[in-house]
């Protein structure tokens, strides 16, 4: 059965056919799940909102939980035929992986790290090697083990202190980001009696091999915006709070600078940073403001010699600049230009070695990585043809080194992490992602940049992939995704589970949307506030544009979005339905309204730089124009599937599951419309590299069963 799916030769399209899915037919005989109307008032600026299904916010309500169940058992039946497909696919996608993988050792401090995972397993083993690769394995943490008897498991914020003998690392065994942080003897095996509850996961070693500090969180809102400081073998009720936040629209952390000289509490918003110092070497010092903060100047900052090297918007600089001062004059008087500010080209980040500096930047929409010796004469780009490809700087912890570590790939190239030396300009590949089964031949597949033009006449860049089959003939299955916020670039990306769509005559694509950083920091800046509707524009511009190139037609396109790009879907499916045959939602952040009203949960505040205070008339007013749940209205939508997590900390399940009560009610058409809620999950979705599959396999059978797509 396996073979018969794995792709020899092209599947047949039967596109044209008016007979409906089994599931289609189903809906008109299974009633789906009505949730029961109870009206809240909700007011503000004298504007009234009534809420429907208000109710659903509270999880620890019987009658929620059952709804949600409900939702989940409707979706089952009316997919039951499917249930075999989407375990081949399952297995198809599984048996591209390397089970039995790990990640390219680094040197860090006398030791090589190593992640690995064994065949069968579906969580990492952290092992390390001190001195050489042929020294014997010292295995940290295996999450195989630590994870038994945990329907969710994440181990985050490993540290390892400067004696290389004790580590912290965190625990988050319910999928809702708190985490337990504790600490590890590597040399024994012991772990510590020191435990500390409710903390971001975050955290760093002083110099002394006994101090650590840690972010917390509030309990409520889960914002980090405490630093303690923690003595090893110490009662951790009794740590000392180094700082406290106070602006409800800051987070902060915590970290080591890659000097090892100091440690830095970074204070941000969207728009704004502040950042305190203090020698590693002296942690019961004081921490000292670097520059403190300026709204609407943000800056990051790296330490190199007896000069911290400052990438800030200072200036005006909306792309970013360079700029260097004294450790002991670290106020921004003192700055002055390395790298001046370029209007078309976006600074992203740097890494500093003893010899050069590399600057990570962005043009064209394309990565480019250049590395500039400190002696200030023979600067050079690493030179990238092709116009699909993404380029980013990996790990590199080693200070003082010749190499550069980068990673490399395409939506048709897998990813490949490639050690460059900056001296002699030579490169090694280190490892390349395999993909299993031996049917992959990337010279199978055709990369494309393609523009459309939006309504306002900006020109906005698609990246596409597929089989070299394909012709523009409008009858193509087309999956168009995006992201489109907090200035996230969504780079084009291989992934060997997208081959399951492509070899079934898929055509997957990127849309460069408005709100993402794709074309620099202004790109962000026009699709954010009371810009934001320019990326639902642009989504619905780009999906026009396929449309009239014949790559495809609506009733085979495809729209899928998470999170804030979940926000996307919601907005697109109200505005233009017409376009899309169907519409995957993961987590979808859609009841825009209530939630930016709602300051107690997890977010909201500061996220206003993002989306708006809506407490402010403007803003709230800009925000129901778009709203997706607010919005939902009496017409014909698309087929959707919607999924979410009921420990969601980031995009509470009750969005998603306020919008399907009332998709259902006010749509004018049979389309299906599934809520699937992970019960044991939050907002990244079930844990372990293998349960992903299985949620994934269930958005591909989506869309195959809604092409009708049949195997030779």
């Amino acid at each position: 059965m396996q073979n018969r799916l794995i792709l020899n030769s092209l599947y047949v399209i039967f596109a044209c056919t008016p007979i409906m899915t089994k599931a289609q037919q189903m809906t008109k005989k299974i009633p789906a799940p009505i949730a029961k109307i109870i009206p809240t008032t909700l007011e503000k600026h004298g504007d009234v909102r009534i809420d429907n299904y208000f109710w659903l916010n509270d999880r620890e309500n019987p009658e929620v939980i059952d709804y949600l169940n409900k939702e989940n058992e409707y979706y089952n039946t009316l997919t039951a035929d499917s249930k075999q497909f989407q375990k081949e696919l399952f297995d198809e996608m599984k048996a591209r992986i390397k089970e039995d993988d790990e990640s390219v050792p680094y040197l860090y401090n006398g030791y090589y790290y190593i992640t690995r995972f064994e065949k069968g397993n579906d969580y990492p083993i952290y092992s390390r090697k001190k001195g050489s690769l042929d020294s014997k394995e010292e295995i940290m943490f295996n999450c195989n083990e630590m994870a038994k008897g945990h329907k969710y498991f994440q181990l985050s914020g490993l540290s390892i202190s400067m004696d290389n003998q004790f580590a912290t690392f965190a625990l988050d065994t319910v999928g809702r980001r708190i985490y337990t942080l504790q600490v590890k003897n590597l040399v024994t095996g012991e772990i510590l009696s020191d435990k500390i509850l409710n903390t971001s996961g975050n955290s760093t070693w002083a110099n002394d091999n006994k101090t650590i500090f840690y972010t917390k969180q509030d309990p409520k809102t889960l914002r980090s915006d405490k630093v303690y400081k923690h003595k090893l073998g110490n009662d951790a009720s009794k740590d000392e709070l180094v700082y406290f936040e106070k602006d409800d629209t800051f987070n902060v952390s915590v970290s080591k600078e890659k000097s090892k000289k100091y440690i830095v509490i970074e204070s941000s918003s969207t728009l704004t940073t502040e950042s305190r110092i203090l020698p590693a070497d002296s942690p019961d010092s004081e921490f000292k403001i670097f520059q403190k903060r300026i709204r609407g100047i943000e800056y990051s900052i790296s330490h190199y010699g007896d000069s911290f090297y400052i990438l800030t918007n200072k200036d005006k600089a909306i792309n970013f600049k360079l700029m260097k001062t004294s450790e002991t004059k670290t106020s921004k008087e003192n700055w002055t230009d390395l790298i001046p500010h370029r209007k078309d080209v976006l600074i992203e980040d740097i890494e500093i070695f003893k010899n050069y500096i590399v600057i990570s930047e962005r043009s064209n929409g394309l990565n480019k990585i250049r590395i500039r010796p400190w002696s200030g004469t023979g600067e050079y780009y690493l030179p990238f043809e092709s116009e699909t490809y993404t380029a980013y700087t990996s790990t590199n912890v080693d200070f003082d080194t010749e190499i550069l570590r980068y990673g490399y790939q395409s939506l048709a190239t897998p990813s490949s992490v490639i050690d460059f030396n900056m001296k002699t300009k030579t490169k090694e590949i280190k490892k390349e992602q395999q993909v299993l089964g031996g049917k992959f031949d990337k010279n199978n597949y055709v990369e494309e940049r393609i523009w459309a033009t939006a309504t306002d006449g900006t020109k906005v860049p698609i990246s596409m992939v597929y089989r070299k089959e394909i012709k523009k003939d409008g009858i193509n299955p087309l999956l168009l995704y995006a992201y489109g916020s907090y200035g996230i670039s969504m780079d084009p990306y291989f992934s060997s589970t997208r081959l399951s769509l492509l070899d079934r005559g898929f055509i997957f694509a990127i849309a460069h949307i408005r709100g993402g950083e794709d074309l620099g920091r202004q790109w962000y800046e026009d699709g954010k506030l009371l810009k934001k509707k320019n990326t639902f524009t642009d989504f619905i511009d780009c999906s026009k544009y396929v449309i009239e190139q014949n790559y495809t037609s609506p009733k085979h396109l495809y729209a899928e979005g998470g999170s804030a790009g979940g926000l996307l879907m919601g907005a697109i499916v109200n505005m233009a339905p017409e376009l899309y045959n169907g519409v995957i939602a993961q987590v979808p952040f859609v009841d825009v309204m209530t939630t930016m009203l709602d300051d107690s949960i997890p977010l909201t505040t500061g996220e206003y730089d993002e989306w708006g205070n809506p407490n402010v008339k403007k803003y709230y007013d800009y925000m129901k124009s778009y709203s997706p749940y607010d919005n939902v209205k009496p017409q014909a939508y698309p087929n959707m599937y919607v999924s979410t997590g009921l420990h969601d900390s980031q995009v509470q399940y009750w969005e998603p599951a306020k919008w399907v009560a009332k998709l259902r009610m006010l749509k004018t058409n049979d389309n299906l419309l599934f809520l699937n809620t992970n019960m044991d999950a939050g907002h990244g979705g079930a844990s372990g590299r293998f349960e992903a599959l299985k949620e994934l396999a269930k958005e591909f059978s989506f869309l195959v069963d809604l092409e009708r797509i049949k195997a030779n």
